[in-house]
């Protein structure tokens, strides 16, 4: 009777134990020894209204230079990316799957080629881009309440600091009588690289006030040649060890200083250092001379660029392409289904022939 009490107590500790890991666990996670920068709570809904998005739908980098890791799924699914949730019932998905299939197979002979898929994958991200153009109506709207079509940086700096917890009134007031604010310096940090952002969405002849469309251009620098241009220049700026304003590829794999605390943690840096490598050497060093420059990187960086639209449709159907030919089956689709849209189809093997 002692030696069961003994090991049912033992059994719960262990239990216990498995069951911390389990918590503390993040199949999501991004480096783990970058999860002192990156694990914040989430924002609040004004907050996301007024601030510069870190991950932009289209885009293959986001802007603290991480890569985009659903980027496939964006530029393949476009608007109808939420319609495909893991909780999903997979029959309906696989008819969703399908009339997207006959949607990008163009010229109907049950094959899709890479200019096909390079067309789709451009329709597609100008979806992106005209779904952030409509929320971009909304979110000006809500630093500009009194409605003139233009904002001023005070008048974004007081909304922003408002989002962040202080008190609108007495900001407005101080920055109104060139009074100091008494912020802390990650917050004052923030400010000064969102003030570097706001003027160069000001569009010649600068008058420190943004319109609709140059707002657009400093939530979305996707929109914007110029703000692109910004925008890379900040990743490599955050990268680049030696200053010379390129990138190695030990500077675009390094992480962070930190501690690796057990094997799940090692395992989920050294996916991340592979990924990182990998597209490095295969897609952003175009000239293969172990060298990035801000010009490569713009142009990969591009979600525009035709060359790279067709580079990824070729990509993605290679990852699919079972029989060789180049092209993708409705079949082969169908089974790298969590490839294109992040839901796994269970009984894909159980109903595939149903359906065919």
């Amino acid at each position: 009777m002692i030696l069961g009490k003994a090991l049912l107590i033992k059994l719960g500790s262990v239990y216990l134990a498995l069951l911390l890991i389990f918590l503390m666990m993040d199949v999501n996670a991004r480096p783990a020894n970058m999860s002192a920068h990156k694990d914040k709570s989430p924002n609040s809904k004004e907050e996301n209204e007024i601030l510069p998005p870190d991950h932009l739908n289209g885009l293959k980098m986001e802007m603290d230079g991480h890569l985009n890791k659903d980027f496939h799924q964006e530029v393949f699914l476009g608007k109808e990316l939420e319609e495909f949730e893991e909780d999903s019932e997979p029959r309906r998905n696989r008819k969703k799957l399908k009339d997207i299939f006959s949607k990008v197979d163009i010229n109907k002979d049950k094959s899709v080629s890479a200019k096909e898929m390079q067309r789709w994958i451009m329709e597609k991200t100008e979806e992106h881009f005209q779904e952030a153009v409509k929320e971009n109506k909304l979110n000006f709207r809500a630093v500009d309440p009194d409605g003139d079509g233009h904002v001023a940086w005070d008048e974004y700096r007081v909304k922003f600091l408002a989002s962040k917890g202080f008190n609108e009134k007495e900001v407005a007031e101080k920055i109104k009588n060139n009074e100091e604010l008494k912020i802390d310096e990650e917050t004052q940090e923030v400010l000064e690289n969102l003030k570097d952002r706001w003027f160069q969405a000001d569009n010649p002849p600068a008058d420190q006030l943004l319109n609709e469309e140059e707002f657009l251009s400093f939530l979305h620098p996707e929109h914007s040649r110029g703000m692109l241009k910004f925008m890379v220049k900040e990743i490599v700026r955050d990268l680049d060890q030696d200053g010379d304003k390129k990138l190695t590829l030990s500077e675009f794999i390094s992480l962070p200083v930190g501690t690796v605390e057990n094997q799940q943690a090692q395992d989920i840096d050294d996916d991340w250092v592979r990924e990182r490598r990998k597209e490095f050497q295969e897609v952003i060093d175009a000239n293969h001379d172990g060298i990035v420059t801000e010009e490569e990187l713009e142009e990969y960086m591009d979600p525009m660029n035709e060359y790279n639209a067709l580079n990824e449709a070729k990509q993605m159907i290679a990852v699919a392409d079972e029989n060789q030919n180049h092209n993708l089956e409705l079949e082969e689709i169908l089974k790298y289904s969590e490839y294109f849209t992040g839901s796994k189809l269970m009984d894909y093997a159980r109903n595939v022939h149903e359906e065919f």
